[in-house]
């Protein structure tokens, strides 16, 4: 019978996100999805403290990290890919369309180091591609609708679905941001929940309700299938499409948005130092529209 990946997960509170350290137990190969750089925006200071206690546990069980995993540019939180490469010589991959994205938040931004071919990124993956960790093997849904890039990593009965859909209590990812679709988010989710109901879904963000007051992150097929309140078993197309949209359109920036964006389309990197060795990030101004 071939063994399981062996997955443990670090919820990042601030950021309501969850990073999972996966290796393959009968190589000691690893991988780390989603990683957290702790950053404070109201001071613009960063640590590596989140990062460090993964990579302290995979020392403790003698892992090797061959990649880190990104399931798409996260808006919410930055990605500390660049210092666990630095660390460990690790290979960071993501949707191979992450160039849609890049292409939609360079002139936002004014990103013109960015190079809007992915290369900041050192893999790029589409629909069937697959890594090997060790003796197992992770293979790749395009799951896009949060975001054009968004894609799912599967390995055995285990699938890391990114933001495409959260814990059943919460429901699904908005689909208002540049590039994303709710029609296409729907289609994206009923691929996944086409898989096996058996199939553990590994969430990258879990949101605590006034029904439950302990962070979970775990939920299978079959339970999201019956008991996810956007898009259980029966909800049409364009019934999710209406709901989303009508939700989507009360919904706040996330507070990390600005910052997110400009580092995670770089591959997780800050833009380069200006001549009094600081990097700076770049704030649109615009004139709000009166109500």
């Amino acid at each position: 019978m071939t063994h399981q990946a062996d997955i443990e997960a670090f919820f990042d509170a601030p950021t309501n996100t969850v990073t999972y350290l996966v290796a393959d137990p009968a190589t000691g190969k690893a991988a780390i999805i989603d990683p957290v750089l702790d950053y404070d925006h109201a001071s613009g200071k960063y640590s590596t403290v989140s990062t460090d206690a993964v990579l302290a546990r995979a020392a403790e069980k003698g892992l090797e990290i061959v990649y880190v995993l990104e399931t798409h540019a996260h808006a919410d939180h930055l990605s500390s890919a660049p210092f666990i490469k630095l660390k460990t010589g690790a290979t960071v991959a993501i949707g191979a369309r992450i160039t849609e994205v890049q292409k939609i938040f360079r002139p936002i931004f004014d990103l013109e180091d960015v190079s809007g071919d992915g290369t900041e990124f050192d893999h790029l993956l589409a629909e069937g591609n697959t890594l090997l960790l060790g003796e197992l093997t992770f293979g790749v849904l395009e799951t896009p609708g949060h975001t054009p890039a968004c894609i799912a990593y599967v390995i055995g009965d285990a699938v890391f679905v990114g933001d495409t859909m959260f814990m059943p209590d919460y429901g699904t990812a908005r689909a208002d941001f540049p590039g994303g679709d709710a029609r296409t988010l729907y289609r994206s989710i009923r691929k996944v929940l086409a898989l096996p109901p058996e199939t553990r879904l590994f969430m990258c963000h879990d949101y605590l309700t006034n029904d439950r007051q302990e962070h979970v992150w775990e939920p299978a097929v079959a339970e999201q299938r019956e008991k996810n309140i956007h898009v259980h078993d029966g909800v049409s197309e364009d019934d999710f499409v209406a709901m989303r949209e009508k939700r989507d359109s009360g919904l706040r920036a996330p507070t990390l948005l600005i910052p997110s964006i400009q580092v995670n389309v770089r591959a997780g990197h800050f833009p380069a130092q200006s001549k009094n060795g600081v990097p700076y990030l770049k704030v649109p101004v615009t004139l709000a529209e009166s109500s």
